[in-house]
Formats: structure tokens, C-alpha cells, sequence
């Protein structure tokens, strides 16, 4: 208080200037149409583009929320698709009620670690047990394959992601659906190698590369990415063959956990196959 009253005293007649500056300039804009039309047009200037910067930050900051809404419409609208519907009739009963039964289940998460520098990378999720979340479910963006769930806790889990060499994924060519298996040589984050495709079935740069379905872990159809390069072949029976991600694992944010609602049925039948 005592330097608030010292302020006031040293800069009284500065202080007693800009008051009635003030106020002259109230009378002024008061009583002169003129004047008043113009202030109040550059005050609403002035305010409009203050209220543009707000909302535009505060729109900045709202991204995330945005697209966490996002991604959950999207998995709900995913969950919907006939893709993750399989027929459990034959063709000839259509006429019967609730003839698709849902095959996979999509569920959202946000990524909170993620590694792509190392020879064996991992991802961390937000989501765990409590939300659904199992081993070996695909996790997957729009642009394609991200990884398979290995370890569950109640909140989180962890996905080998593609970036690991201990992982190879059924991939196929799709326009002629001839399969091979894609795995990552451990050098660019960018690509992977597509092996034991036959060296007589015709390939080109940028031919797509899917999921081929054949794992009971990733549904068919799912990017991979598409060819990079086609190597000279070294005399043997298959192509050798560069793959571009269509993700990009260093901006990854949000993915969808795909679970297999008839896996175990699956599963079960082929291990009694081989026993």
C-alpha cells in the first residue's frame, strides 16, 4: 500500500493527464455521431480479431479431444460395417431373420509410448483388461496395420508393433491375391520385406499390400502398404520384395483394437486338425 501511494504521488500529474484524456475523449465520442460511428467500428475490428485468435487457440487445443471423438465414431461406425459381420447362413435361407452374426468388434485408444529407433519396438495403449482389451488383438489405423496386443493390465496394454522383427504378418498382393509372409528387416521405420512371393506371378511398384485374413489374429483386407521396390532376384524360386508402410509409425496418435469374436471357435477347430 505505502509503494502504491509513493507510485501515485511521483506520477500524479502523468496520472491526472490520462484521466482527462479519458474523459475528453468520452465527450468527444459521445456527442459526435461521427466519432462515435468510427470508434465503435474499429473497437468491434479490434475486438473481432481478438475473439478470432481466442477461438482459434482454443480450437488448437481441442484437437485432441476432437479427434478422440473421432476415432471413437469411427470405431462405432466400423463396429456396423458388413465387414465385421460374417454370414452364419447358408445363401439359400436368407429369408431367415439375423442372418449376419458380428465377427469383429473395434474398440478405440490412445497411444501414450511409442518406439521406432529400436530393433524390437513396442507401443503402449491407454486402454487395458477393464476395457476389453486382449492379447493378440490387431491393432490397426485408417491408414493400416499398427501392431498385435501382447501384454494386458487393468489400464493399459502393450502391442508389438510392425517396427519388430520378432512379428510377421499373412500378407497378400491384392490384386491377384497371391500371399507371402511381410516382416521388418529392422533398418527404415518406413519399410518392410514382403517374402515368399512365387517369382512367376507379375508385380509392380505400387501395387497394394493387405492382410491376407489367413491368421486368426487380423481380419482380410487390412493396409499394409504398397510396394516400394522389386529387387533383382538371386536365382531362387521368389520375388524379393521392399514394402512402404502406409502408416506413419512416428505420428500415429489414436488406433482401434480389433477383437475376433470367433477366435476361440476357431482356434479350437484347428487344433483338433492337427492333433
Amino acid at each position: 500500500m505505502k509503494n502504491l501511494l509513493h507510485f501515485i504521488v511521483r506520477f500524479h500529474f502523468t496520472i491526472l493527464f490520462i484521466v482527462i484524456e479519458i474523459f475528453c475523449m468520452l465527450l468527444l465520442v459521445s456527442y459526435n455521431n461521427y466519432q462515435k460511428t468510427e470508434f465503435l467500428n474499429s473497437s468491434n475490428a479490434v475486438s473481432g480479431n481478438l475473439y478470432k485468435r481466442v477461438s482459434s487457440t482454443t480450437d488448437y487445443l481441442a484437437l485432441a479431444k476432437i479427434n478422440e471423438d473421432l476415432n471413437k465414431e469411427n470405431a462405432r461406425l466400423k463396429n456396423l460395417l458388413g465387414d465385421s459381420f460374417k454370414l452364419s447362413v447358408d445363401s439359400s435361407f436368407l429369408y431367415h431373420d439375423s442372418i449376419y452374426q458380428q465377427q469383429y468388434l473395434y474398440r478405440t485408444a490412445k497411444i501414450i509410448n511409442n518406439s521406432v529407433n529400436k530393433q524390437l519396438n513396442y507401443i503402449t495403449l491407454d486402454k487395458g483388461r477393464l476395457h476389453g482389451i486382449r492379447p493378440e488383438m490387431a491393432v490397426v489405423t485408417d491408414h493400416g496395420v499398427v501392431g498385435v496386443v501382447k501384454g494386458v493390465s487393468n489400464n493399459f496394454s502393450t502391442v508389438i508393433s510392425l517396427l519388430n522383427s520378432r512379428i510377421s504378418v499373412s500378407a497378400k498382393i491384392k490384386k491377384n491375391n497371391y500371399f507371402g509372409s511381410l516382416t521388418w528387416d529392422g533398418k527404415d521405420y518406413k519399410t518392410a520385406r514382403l517374402y515368399e512371393i512365387p517369382i512367376h506371378v507379375s508385380i509392380q511398384t505400387g501395387d497394394t499390400i493387405v492382410t491376407s485374413g489367413y491368421s486368426s489374429i487380423f481380419p482380410e483386407g487390412l493396409l499394409l502398404g504398397t510396394i516400394q521396390e522389386i529387387l533383382p532376384s538371386s536365382g531362387g524360386n521368389f520375388h524379393e520384395v521392399i514394402i512402404a508402410f502406409t502408416n506413419d509409425f512416428r505420428s500415429i496418435s489414436y488406433v482401434k483394437v480389433i477383437g475376433d469374436l470367433m477366435k476361440s471357435e476357431r482356434l479350437e477347430l484347428e487344433k483338433e486338425e492337427t492333433e
